[in-house]
């Protein structure tokens, strides 16, 4: 099978074959680019929504991630009752709530 393929010949590592970890330095450039452009952003904006769910208190106006705006009436562990409407309540996770809005807000809309 020479005829086709040349045949491999042995040799000794090749001539100004730089360091190994040289080699690496790609690899830990785009996981650094990554962490500070992807992962430390979104961290910060998890530790931001758990706290704003550990704060909600009774009478916070809020928008939940439906888009959904209303009064918390009460306030559980997991679960929150949001007054969308007089005389309308709903009761829904924590985690949903996205934004807590300034008072008196969803009077004026």
């Amino acid at each position: 099978m020479g005829f086709l393929i040349s045949d491999a010949w042995a040799e000794g590592p090749p001539a100004g074959q730089g360091d190994p970890l040289m080699g690496l330095l790609p690899l830990i450039v785009l996981f650094a680019v990554f962490y500070f452009m992807l992962i430390r952003p979104q961290m910060k904006r998890a530790k931001e929504h758990r706290k704003l769910v550990a704060e909600l208190a009774k009478g916070d106006e809020v928008v939940t991630s439906g888009g959904l705006g209303g009064k918390i009436t009460s306030v559980g562990d997991s679960f929150v009752t949001l007054e969308i409407s007089e005389g309308v309540e709903i009761k829904l996770q924590k985690d949903a709530v996205t934004a807590v809005l300034p008072k008196g807000t969803l009077k004026e809309a």
